[in-house]
């Protein structure tokens, strides 16, 4: 599998990014790609945040939320899917499916051994990350969840189709631009973050591809999947949960949210960050403190 590397040296002094690299080259099924995490906190703490991603950002997406989790004793981890971040970027974008990210998900978990976990997800973070549990119900104990969805064969509407449209007849589109758009609060440092993984076009078939895999249709890769995922938060999920909802989200807000809630066994009524949108971990540290007080962690 022909994959590109971003050079190192884009990922210098990122605002407020102080974390080494983390590197596995080894994870079954994927021996000739290399992927990247973060790795904070000790590893026999009491909970391990596994903080997963979406489109079309990378692990920087958590840079609010890792040092409240931090401080509260617990261990992070947050994986850069392939595609995306410091981990490898295959170029062929027919290499990249639902399932090409998931198993890579469930490989990362058991490599590392991660256990008692609070899953923290978003966007495609959650598309896959919530699909996890059902399958490893021993690892996983609580649960984080914004603007995200389990996509079941649904239409999405007119919003995410015109995404989905931009974004295959714009095979440069810039990334950072998008970040900016979407939260204008960001500054262009954090900017210059989320174009970092990204040199040039070709660097972007993960971004170009994601939008295109929503299962938006019944026949799509990963409906099943997901369908049996829904079945699991519905009826034998006993973790504890916490949502918050970035309330300017167009596709993924509060609608989309409240049936997310409905189906997760025992979700608590959702916290509504009113400024927030799709990307809503760029107010982090307020989600991140109010989850960890739910949960008792502080």
């Amino acid at each position: 599998m022909k994959a590109l590397r971003t050079n190192d040296d884009r990922f210098e002094n990122l605002k407020d990014w102080p974390y080494s690299p983390n590197y596995l080259d080894d994870l079954k099924g994927y021996e000739t790609l290399r992927a990247h995490y973060v790795d904070e906190g000790p590893e026999d703490a009491k909970h391990t945040f596994l903080c997963l991603h979406g489109e079309p950002s990378w692990s920087y997406l958590y840079r609010k939320m890792i040092p409240e989790f931090l401080d509260s004793g617990a261990r992070v981890v947050a994986p850069d899917f392939f595609g995306f971040g410091r981990s490898d970027k295959p170029v062929d974008d027919a290499n990249y499916t639902f399932h090409f990210h998931r198993n890579y998900l469930l490989a990362f978990i058991e490599r590392l051994d991660l256990k008692n976990i609070t899953l923290v997800c978003q966007d495609w973070g959650g598309l896959l990350g919530l699909t996890l549990p059902f399958e490893m119900s021993d690892r996983f104990n609580r649960l984080i969840v914004m603007n995200t969805t389990i996509a079941i064969g649904r239409p999405a509407g007119d919003g995410f189709n015109a995404w989905r449209d931009y974004v295959a007849n714009t095979p440069d589109f810039p990334v950072g631009g998008l970040m900016k758009r979407s939260t204008p609060i960001l500054t262009d440092e954090e900017v210059s973050a989320y174009d970092a993984p990204f040199p040039d076009d070709s660097y972007k078939a993960g971004v170009r591809r994601f939008p295109q895999l929503v299962m938006t249709d019944p026949a799509m890769e990963g409906v099943n999947t997901s369908k049996k995922a829904l079945k699991f938060w519905q009826e034998k999920w006993k973790g504890q949960s916490f949502m918050a909802i970035g309330m300017q989200d167009p596709v993924l807000g509060p609608p989309a949210m409240q049936w997310l809630n409905e189906q997760i066994n025992d979700c608590p009524k959702p916290m509504e960050i009113a400024d927030g949108g799709h990307f809503v971990q760029e107010w982090g540290r307020e989600i991140a403190n109010a989850a960890l007080k739910h949960f008792g962690d502080i």
